[in-house]
């Protein structure tokens, strides 16, 4: 029986970095995403985990920029990119190893939707750019208790 197609993520963010080489080490090596296609003419690089999908495109190289305002560390000011994986500690461990700065370290957290909380494991780091990226794995629901 023919598997049905898995759907390309309608929203992939592309994180603009200051060095594709020392990002794609960060983010294949330790977070353990791989190189689905890259264009190295274009200092692009397409990544996955699973059915989670980023860009990184070095900044000033080529004609072709998206960013209208100066970047200054750290990039992505007010946002945090929410990545869930299957297994949050190993990817934990690695990053600590690295010496990656911890946002926040892991922890279980319990998030309320309407009567009932959604559990994660989680911990926040910042990447080589300053882009802040929490990962987190499914501790699955509890009833909200008064």
């Amino acid at each position: 029986m023919k598997q049905p197609e898995q759907r390309e993520p309608r929203m992939v963010p592309e994180l603009e970095v200051t060095d594709l080489d020392r990002s794609l080490a960060f983010y294949v090596d330790v977070v353990g995403f791989r190189v689905r296609y890259d264009r190295p003419e274009d200092r692009f690089a397409y990544l996955a985990i699973d059915d989670l999908h980023l860009m990184l495109e070095q900044i000033s190289f080529g004609e072709r920029q998206f960013h209208t305002a100066p970047r200054e560390y750290p990039f992505g000011r007010g946002m945090n990119l929410q990545m869930e994986i299957d297994d949050v500690d190993p990817v934990y461990e690695r990053v600590l190893a690295c010496g990656a700065p911890i946002v926040i370290p892991i922890e279980e957290r319990w998030y309320r939707r309407d009567a009932v909380e959604l559990g994660n494991r989680q911990f926040v780091v910042a990447d080589p750019d300053g882009y802040r990226l929490r990962f987190f794995t499914d501790l699955g629901e509890r009833s909200v208790t008064p």
